[in-house]
């Protein structure tokens, strides 16, 4: 199973935080960030969170994000102008 998010985490450093958080809750969870363009602003202007797993709690996950400030949601099919 695969589920991405968007966040607006904009520097390796948050990310390299937030993935030691979430692989420490989640450890049967393979995760990963693309920090994106920040030209326009979230949600539009995003970074990708993957994640990959047999169970993935996306529910908490998001909670877990947002507890730390982190804007976040389940990415969908949208265009962005």
């Amino acid at each position: 199973m695969i589920e991405v998010f968007i966040t607006d985490i904009q520097s390796e450093s948050d990310a390299n935080k937030v993935l030691a958080s979430l692989k420490k809750d989640h450890p049967d969870l393979e995760v990963n960030f693309d920090l994106e363009d920040f030209n326009v602003p979230y949600p539009c202007g995003h970074s990708i969170l993957r994640t990959e797993g047999g169970f993935i709690d996306s529910t908490a996950i998001l909670q877990q994000l947002r507890s730390k400030g982190i804007k976040c949601e389940i990415l969908e099919d949208k265009t962005c102008n």
